[in-house]
């Protein structure tokens, strides 16, 4: 069999396969996902503030350095937090050798010192770092947690340098539009800290929630008036592996949390050594609960409960397990995209694309005559196939991305036109139909590669570059200039071979 007949076999059968559920709209199988402009749905363009990043930074530095000195009996003081530094001071110089070798394992930030006095400085370059990082870190933990919502096909971009571009295709009720909001802009910042109960003892007007020059902050207790804390935490978000919503004795939600190794670890050694002292544990800048530590916890599990309703309490066991955003974020533009909107965008795409359809197919046919037909043949195939990888892969078809289809259409009866016309010239000059259209197809193929090849190199840096409308177009063209390589320069090539003897000496197939 001819191998060029077997290809364009073969994905006729893989066409109609999977373009089938798309199509005819089943309840099995895989199929294209509409984007926000075609069904309707909300998008928002968020802004991460990144200096949050860097203070963030700064605290987990300032952690490691209280736990590990408490670790090894090493005793410091005046434990300071600065924009981009960490700075303290050691007791006592015999116990220098032992902190600096713990300072050579600190892999974040320069170390300096002045006698008994330490900073630990993040550079420019790790200050640009993390700022870089928390966006790229923020556009993952929303995408964790919309998927973890439910939410089919959202996209989470990052657009410019501290930007977020989300949509949320298919968000139709205004309960569905505040709860994903919601879920999108809670920082699930989890933190487990020392109560300052010697501060606990002064009054502190209510109007100033940081303590400055005192190592201590000020937090709303959820059950009113505040709490004092001290300002390094303990333990973070970022040690909790796990997180679900359970109900307490009275049948009111809460959420559970597990610990890492590393987490568990701390947290036992923290509560064997103050027995009798306060731990609060604080979500998201609220004090839920500062319970009196009886004995050492082990096990590395703790509950948090606070009046929460049972959404609330999902979105929080949501935010925990996909991770605390690494930074706030702000809102600075949303709006709405209603489902009529998308229908009638639906609606106009389909009339312009089977319009241009038909006239292709009409003009093909008159044209060429039973040549054009051929070309008509593959050319239905060729829409089939974009259908068929979409649907394969799930992508997701916008608006510009069915204008990139009937691009694609065009494309595609460029090719056949190219091939056409130079098997016409070899008829013209007398040559035997065959031989007019090996030599038709040789002449045609550089031409057809070239151009076919310098668009989708600029559709790869569309992709590369672009947002979702464009990425949606980007990948639509790709998709349609190989297929429409494939059945252009194979599927009417093997065809004609096919046929044979029947075109041998049918010049006026070409319409000549």
């Amino acid at each position: 069999m001819n191998y060029r007949i077997f290809i364009l076999g073969l994905s006729i059968i893989f066409a109609m396969f999977f373009s089938f559920p798309t199509l005819f709209n089943t309840d099995s199988g895989k199929k294209i996902n509409l984007g926000l402009d075609l069904q309707g749905g909300m998008y928002m363009l968020l802004g991460v503030n990144v200096e949050e990043a860097v203070e963030n930074k700064v605290k987990s530095i300032a952690q490691s350095i209280k736990y590990n000195t408490n670790k090894n009996d090493i005793l410091i003081e005046d434990l300071q937090l600065l924009p981009t530094s960490v700075e303290f001071s050691l007791l006592s110089s015999v116990q220098k050798m032992e902190l600096e070798k713990i300072l050579l394992e600190q892999k974040e930030g320069e170390v300096k010192n002045n006698g008994l006095k330490y900073s630990i400085t993040l550079t420019n370059k790790e200050v640009q770092q993390t700022k870089d990082f928390a966006v790229v870190q923020t556009v993952e933990r929303v995408r964790n947690r919309l998927d973890q919502f439910g939410l089919a096909e959202p996209t989470v971009v990052k657009q410019g340098k501290t930007d977020i571009v989300v949509q949320l295709p298919g968000i139709k009720t205004l309960q569905e539009e505040q709860r994903s909001r919601d879920l999108i802009s809670k920082p699930g910042n989890l933190q487990m800290m020392e109560v300052d109960e010697e501060k606990m003892r002064s009054q502190y007007s209510w109007t100033s929630l940081k303590l400055e020059g005192t190592g201590s902050i000020k937090l709303p207790n959820i059950e009113g008036g505040e709490i004092i804390l001290k300002e390094i935490p303990i333990l973070t978000g970022d040690n909790i592996k796990d997180s679900r919503v359970m109900f307490d004795e009275s049948n009111q939600p809460m959420i559970s949390f597990d610990l890492d190794s590393f987490g568990a670890k701390v947290f036992g050694d923290f509560t064997g050594n103050n027995v009798g002292k306060r731990l609060a544990i604080v979500l998201d800048g609220k004090v839920y609960s500062a319970p009196v530590i009886k004995q050492r916890i082990g096990g590395g599990s703790g509950q948090i409960s606070g009046n929460f309703t049972i959404e609330e309490a999902g979105n929080v066991s949501i935010a925990l397990k996909s991770g605390a955003l690494p930074a706030s974020i702000t809102m600075l533009e949303k709006r709405s995209v209603g489902p009529s909107l998308g229908a009638d965008s639906i609606k106009a795409s389909m009339i312009a694309l089977i319009s241009g359809f038909v006239c292709v197919i009409i003009f093909m046919y008159i044209y060429y005559r039973r040549v054009g037909l051929v070309s008509n043949l593959v050319l239905i195939v060729n829409v089939l196939l974009i259908i068929a990888i979409m649907s394969l892969f799930g992508a997701t078809l916008t608006l510009p991305g069915m204008a990139g289809i009937v691009l694609t259409v065009g494309m595609a009866v460029d090719a056949n036109v190219i091939i056409n016309e130079r098997i016409r010239e070899g008829l013209i000059k007398g040559k035997k139909v065959k031989e007019a259209i090996e030599e038709g197809y040789d002449n045609a193929i550089r031409a057809i590669l070239d151009a076919n090849i310098t668009t989708l190199l600029v559709a790869i840096i569309l992709y590369a570059y672009g947002t979702g409308p464009i990425k949606g177009f980007a990948i639509t063209i790709s998709i349609g200039i190989l297929v429409s390589m494939l059945t252009a320069i194979l599927g009417t090539h093997g065809i004609y071979q096919l046929l044979g003897k029947k075109i041998d000496r049918q010049k006026h197939w070409f319409g000549v």
